[in-house]
Order: structure tokens, then sequence, then C-alpha cells
């Protein structure tokens, strides 16, 4: 084989492998979930947990500190692999530590799972996407820039909408080369609403073993919180439109 030929073949096998490399974290973060999916989903559930409060309490109650960094640790890896459960994790949360601290132990772990998860994506298609999106044309253009002219608004909009997936809020951020501080903050502040709402819920849960029931997670929807975070998600994107009606009239 002629020595050019050779030195392409090594650059591509190195640029291979270093693709490979980056990619990684993203790709154990998918098996991770896939397993998690089938073998855990019956461990990250509100049967477990309901068999299992009394042991939780009392562990809460022996060695509180570290039952609390346990609890924290467990969350940021529930996020972080996307695993199965991080609505009942948030109710654990309220049920063993009250709405208070409780809530703020949710959102750290949410949080930091959040930034884990980012930056696997953003390691391994982020930076490559982001480039291509800029490099690009037509629609694909006009989404980026839209995005990065508008993205504190866009990042508080996805992060308190309801709808809006969890992991989905985590990814696509990375995918359009959004800043880890921006990210960061949005994330803890957008998702102050719900994990409140279902912090609350957690911390009456006793009541609810007690009669047998399970909570009820859609109480999201109800119009009496539901009003108040799309009010939240109207102010968020009020910079968004302000934008849009600005440029209408500078045509």
């Amino acid at each position: 084989m002629p020595e050019d030929q050779t030195e392409m073949s090594d650059m591509t096998q190195a640029r291979d492998k270093s693709t490979l490399q980056k990619r990684l974290p993203i790709i154990v973060v998918a098996l991770a979930a896939l397993l998690g999916a089938f073998f855990l989903r019956d461990y990250l559930s509100f049967q477990a947990l309901q068999e299992n409060r009394e042991a939780l309490i009392g562990f809460r109650d022996a060695n509180y500190l570290v039952a609390a960094l346990a609890f924290i640790a467990i969350y940021i890896v529930i996020v972080a692999f996307s695993l199965p459960g991080a609505a009942i994790a948030t109710l654990t949360g309220g049920f063993l530590f009250a709405t208070f601290p409780g809530v703020l132990y949710n959102l750290i772990g949410a949080t930091v799972g959040a930034t884990a998860i980012f930056t696997a994506a953003r390691v391994g298609f982020g930076d490559r996407l982001a480039d291509k999106m800029e490099a690009g044309s037509g629609l694909v253009k006009k989404i980026k820039d839209g995005i990065d002219e508008n993205q504190w608004s866009v990042l508080f909009l996805i992060r308190l909408v309801p709808a809006v997936p969890f992991f989905v809020a985590n990814l696509v951020p990375a995918l359009v080369d959004v800043p880890y501080r921006r990210f960061v903050i949005s994330t803890f502040l957008g998702i102050i609403p719900g994990s409140l709402v279902y912090t609350s819920v957690g911390a009456g849960l006793g009541e609810v073993f007690a009669r047998g029931e399970t909570p009820d997670l859609g109480i999201i929807f109800e119009p009496h919180i539901l009003l108040p975070i799309l009010g939240l998600c109207a102010l968020a994107a009020l910079p968004i439109l302000l934008k849009a009606v600005r440029g209408k009239e500078g045509i």
C-alpha cells in the first residue's frame, strides 16, 4: 500500500476512534436507560416505596445526613441515566424530608443529573451538530438562530411546560451549544414549580398510604396549579414575542 494511503487510513482510524470516545458517554446513557426500563421499573415504583416506607423512615431517623446524601446521589443517577422513576424519586423526597428541605434535595439531584446527561450529549454530538446547524441554511439555520437569540426564554419554556419530557429538555440544549451556566441556572429555576408541586404531594404520602390509595400525579394539570405555571410560561415567552413584533415592524 502506498505511503500516502497508509497515512490516510491511519488518520481515518484515529478520527473514528476519537468520535467513538466522544460518543461513549451518551452511548452508556442510552444503554443504561434501555436496561433500566426493563430491569428497574419494579424497583423504582410507587408500590416499592409503599412496601419499604417503614424501613426508609427508620433509616432516615437513624442516619439523617447519610440518608439525605444517599437520596440526592440516587436521584442524580436516575436523571443522569434517564432511568424510570424520576417522579417517584421526587415524591420520595417529599415523603422522607417534607416539602422543605425535600424540594431542595430534589432540585439539587435533578439539576446535577440533568447537567451530567447534558454534558454527555454535548461531548458526543453537541459541538459538531451546532457547527453544522450554524453552517447550514434555510429552516435549520433559522431554528438555530431563533434559539440563539432567545436562549434564556427558550430554556425556561422547555422547563416550565409540563408536556415537555425532562430528558428532552436535557438533550435539546446540548445539541444547540447552550453554555453551561445558562443550562444550570435555567434548569434549577425552571423546575422549581413542578418540583414543589410533586414534593408537596410526596409530603402527604403518609395519609395516602393509610387510605391504601395511590397519589394523583396528574395534579399538576389541575387548573389551580396549571394556570400559574402557564402564566410563567407566558412570561418566559414574552421576550420572544416582543422580538418577533419588533422584527416585523423593522421590515
